[in-house]
């Protein structure tokens, strides 16, 4: 180790241990940038129209592969438990902590969770998200905002989205957090 030698004061000093650094030395850096946020959240909303453009091709066995395969890209559930309230669920399956039971949300089909008859499946043909917010915290992140739905027929619908987000350890970002819920109609 190489010491380096700084001055206190007239009568005293410091020694401190500077590292010798390796000519490439690993680093591990999981900040989160508000990028990062921005490209995750079109993401999603992208694989939300995938999967229903997929429903519409080729029947809901297609769009419940591509669901499986979205949600194991874009959430957190192989991390633990991911903090899931969907827009349109109520008690006693208002909160989706397992990949089962955001699964069966966005493409029903799972008679343990009876009253799902699949969110993405609704012929959405567009996506779009309006942030109001982004908290940026280091290794994660949280986004709020406004998610603006279009289906087939031009009909948009409005919810109320807070996405909380992390790093895994190959550095992808993943949903452990969200929370989506319709506007307050008054």
């Amino acid at each position: 180790m190489k010491k380096l030698c700084l001055a206190v004061g007239a009568a005293s000093a410091v020694v401190l241990a500077t590292p010798v650094l390796a000519s490439d030395p690993a680093v591990v850096n999981r900040a989160i940038t508000e990028q990062e946020v921005f490209a995750a959240q079109d993401a999603w909303c992208q694989a939300l129209v995938d999967i229903s453009t997929t429903h519409a091709n080729q029947g809901q066995p297609a769009a419940k592969g591509l669901a499986e395969q979205i949600i194991d890209a874009a959430y957190g559930y192989q991390l633990g438990a991911v903090l899931f309230k969907p827009t349109l669920t109520v008690n006693p399956q208002t909160f989706r902590m397992t990949r089962e039971g955001a699964l069966a949300y966005f493409v029903g089909g799972d008679s343990n969770f009876p009253q799902d008859d699949g969110f993405a499946l609704k012929d959405w043909t567009k996506c779009e998200t309006l942030t109001e917010g982004v908290l940026l915290m280091g290794n994660a992140a949280t986004s709020m905002g406004k998610v603006t739905l279009t289906d087939k027929s031009g009909a948009t619908t409005t919810v109320d989205k807070t996405w909380g987000w992390v790093k895994d350890d190959a550095g992808q970002m993943r949903i452990v957090l969200h929370h989506s819920s319709l506007e307050f109609g008054g």
